[in-house]
């Protein structure tokens, strides 16, 4: 018998395009023979399925639920596929969890975590496992000194918003006078903003998973942008960034990369996939660790189907293998 199963996309963020583009890659790949898939489209008005006839039914919060013609459908499992608030924030997570429904991604704790770069860095910086560069974080509603930030940190840094994805409101700050305005950008996208130093070096992006107790690490990615930055012209633009899988690194910078990022999967209690980039300092041969996506792009030619596909998997195989290992629980 077919499990049901819940695609949850759109989101309350910017990124509710590339989480709509994701869902369709998703379900396309999921395999129709073992899964009855329904595509929920979620936003601040309403969480709603869309049937092939254009009827349109309404989520029941107190249980996501759907009732069709009648007949109650409840869902074995979900696939978050929403980029930013609220699937990728630990607010999905936490209420699944009480629902007591499996689904794809980090748990509730993690997802939060991960999701705020800032509180992040510091989480990773404890760990001791990889080096995060020097940064300050500023809020909305606090007094904050731009000279002050500028005496802690070497110039050019990175303004961006502390809770947010695909580079939006993002900044490359080459100059003291620069500074107010990228602050201004990253205060429009959010209430938190994270200042950090550049690190000059090779943008370098690897995919992990777990199924049936074994660590999955896929090919590396190394990302090359004719932009200052990966923004998000560079993510979705094609021809704008050059994503080379496996990336052409000496064998020992594979396997930091690799050790790095499944100590950090470990010690952070990841789940499903997870997107973890890094810049390589050439100079000095150091790693840093920039982010953990928890819900990485899943678009045709996003990073992670890149490299499923470079490891010689199929799309439908790896999505089926997330879903089976959180039913499996």
């Amino acid at each position: 018998m077919k499990k049901n199963i819940a695609l949850v996309a759109g989101g309350y963020s910017g990124e509710y395009v590339i989480s709509v583009q994701s869902a369709v890659t998703i379900e396309k790949n999921l395999d129709s023979s073992k899964y009855a898939v329904y595509k929920i489209i979620i936003t601040r008005d309403s969480w709603s399925y869309t049937a092939a006839d254009g009827q349109v039914y309404e989520i029941d919060k107190n249980d996501f639920s759907l009732l069709i013609a009648g007949t109650k459908v409840q869902f074995d499992a979900v696939f978050i596929g929403i980029h930013g608030t609220p699937g990728e924030d630990g607010r999905l997570q936490g209420y699944f969890e009480m629902l007591g429904i499996p689904f794809t991604s980090c748990g509730m704790v993690t997802s939060a975590i991960t999701f705020n770069k800032s509180y992040c860095n510091k989480i990773v910086a404890a760990l001791d496992v990889v080096n995060v560069s020097k940064s300050a974080h500023i809020f909305r509603d606090q007094a904050f000194d731009t000279a002050g930030i500028l005496q802690q940190l070497r110039l050019p840094v990175f303004v961006k918003p502390a809770e947010g994805g695909s580079s939006i409101g993002m900044s490359k700050v080459k100059t003291a006078e620069e500074l107010p305005a990228a602050i201004e950008k990253a205060f429009q996208e959010d209430n938190q903003v994270l200042i950090e130093e550049f690190i000059k070096g090779r943008e370098l992006t690897i995919g992990l998973y777990r199924t049936n107790n074994t660590l999955t690490v896929l090919p590396i990615t190394e990302v090359v942008s004719s932009k200052e930055f990966f923004d998000y012209e560079a993510k979705y633009v094609p021809g704008v960034s050059n994503e080379i899988t496996p990336a052409p690194v000496a064998d020992e910078v594979t396997r930091l990369v690799q050790e790095t990022a499944t100590a950090l999967y470990n010690k952070l209690n990841c789940k499903g996939i997870v997107r973890i980039d890094f810049i390589y300092e050439e100079a000095t041969g150091k790693l840093f660790f920039l982010e953990a996506n928890t819900m990485p792009g899943q678009s045709e030619n996003s990073l992670v189907p890149q490299q499923v596909r470079a490891a010689g998997n199929t799309l439908e195989a790896f999505y089926g293998a997330l879903l089976e290992e959180c039913l499996r629980k």
